[in-house]
């Protein structure tokens, strides 16, 4: 195995992996300013958009799936410097991201009601988070033009502006989530509305910024003179990334909504508490979000440029780097537990549940660390998309959901103990994950001349 020059990779590594934090920090600040400013107000408030904005997370599943795909070859063909290729990838995220966007809008304008009726069961909840859909669903239609520009300013050493972009409409989110929720400076207090306002109002800043930036020199834009047409070759090797990642991502996605579902029909003490713990999650797994995507882009760029050896050496390194981040972020949760619990008001029975919540969550972090670098950066940028999929069917859907669902519905058994079952399949599937990395069928070049 080829030796690696310690300067270069972890050179390579805080470059790539310290704006992308940065970005996913501010961007779960968003979370975490719509729950702690709303849980000012009130806690129906808080849970209400809580489990609203878990339609976005479905929608962010299929958008995230496209953008994977596109990131994957786009990786490895920008270390292999074909630019032609990255434009009609380009092209390609673009035309299947905005159908999606124009789906989910179209829901959330038409049917918000019935969307809100799969998380919870009571009608204040329902309705307020309906009145939250209404408004936010016009954020959600511009999502995925967005995200696919960001993801390939990421690929293509511009992660530093796509994280100042993400960065700097995520401060106006929450300056805005202030003025609208509590009325400041003239406004109305919109409470629930008011954060759905400040969410697209940013998303919009976002868009506009994304399209200035990237008129600036050596930015890859889109192949418009063929963004109907494209390329065979590159949209067959595309869908062979994209329906693995978009199955492992429905898999996930639908698997942590029917989590939030489960906690949402144990309560609204349940559900406001399991609420809390998903921002805080958010918030911690910043760390491990970040170093995977730079995972996938330093082991792509290698093996794109046929360094097989130092892309499957990287790899190496980074799986080991994975496990230093899941103890530390279990360190963090618990050192944070306090805090919380001092700051958030909820009633005595949902403080309670939080507790317990907080200790579990921090055992479950070292799987979601592990496996986050390892799956989805390390291996998803070698082409392994397809274990993804399989490991969610079997340690979500196989084990984690039957067990919570029977626990809540069945067995009538404590809400924590309940919780512990959806925290379930992240640990419980890394001797699994170790396995098929030490396979290295993620060390392929997925380059074709095009």
């Amino acid at each position: 195995m080829e030796t690696i020059d310690n300067k270069v990779f972890y050179r390579k590594l805080r470059q790539l992996s310290l704006p992308i934090v940065f970005q996913s920090l501010m961007l779960a600040l968003v979370a975490a300013g719509d729950a702690l400013m709303l849980g000012r107000v009130a806690q129906e408030e808080m849970t209400a958009v809580s489990l609203a904005t878990q339609v976005q997370f479905v929608q962010n599943m299929f958008i995230f799936s496209v953008t994977s795909a596109g990131a994957i070859l786009g990786a490895q063909y920008w270390g292999k410097g074909d630019r032609k290729a990255l434009g009609d990838l380009y092209s390609l995220m673009l035309r299947l991201n905005g159908i999606v966007s124009l789906v989910f809008f179209a829901a959330c304008e038409l049917i918000p009601g019935l969307l809100m009726r799969i998380f919870a069961v009571d009608p204040v909840l329902i309705s307020i988070g309906s009145s939250y859909l209404r408004i936010a669903g016009w954020s959600y239609l511009l999502t995925g033009i967005s995200q696919s520009c960001l993801a390939v300013m990421k690929v293509t050493d511009h992660v530093k502006p796509g994280a100042w972009i993400s960065s700097g409409t995520v401060v106006l989110n929450i300056l805005l989530n202030a003025v609208f929720i509590f009325g400041l400076l003239g406004a109305p207090a919109m409470q629930a509305r008011g954060a759905a306002l400040a969410t697209t109002v940013s998303r919009v800043a976002e868009l506009g910024l994304c399209i200035a930036v990237s008129r600036g020199k050596d930015y890859i834009r889109p192949a418009w003179a063929r963004f109907f047409r494209g390329n065979r070759q590159l949209a067959r090797d595309f869908r062979k990334q994209c329906l693995p990642l978009m199955g492992g991502s429905l898999f996930w996605g639908l698997g942590f909504t029917s989590y939030t579902a489960i906690m949402g029909h144990m309560g609204v003490d349940a559900a406001a508490a399991c609420s809390i713990a998903a921002v805080v999650r958010d918030l911690v797994c910043c760390a491990c979000n970040g170093v995977g995507t730079a995972a996938g882009i330093i082991v792509g760029n290698e093996l794109g440029a046929g360094n097989l050896e130092r892309g499957k050496a990287y790899g190496i390194r980074l799986k080991n780097i994975s496990y230093i981040i899941g103890f530390a972020s279990t360190a963090l949760v618990l050192a944070v537990t306090p805090a919380i619990l001092h700051f958030v008001l909820l009633s005595e029975t949902a403080h309670g549940y939080l507790a317990g919540m907080m200790i579990i969550m921090a055992v479950y972090m070292i799987g979601r660390c592990v496996n986050t670098v390892t799956i989805n950066g390390i291996m998803d940028g070698g082409g392994d998309t397809v274990f993804d999929m399989y490991s969610l069917a079997v340690c979500m859907w196989g084990i984690a959901i039957p067990l919570a669902l029977l626990g809540a519905f069945v067995f009538h058994w404590p809400v924590l103990l309940v919780y512990a079952c959806t925290c379930l399949d992240e640990v419980g599937k890394i001797p699994w994950v170790m396995h098929r990395f030490r396979k290295y069928k993620w060390v392929q070049n997925l380059t074709k001349e095009i």
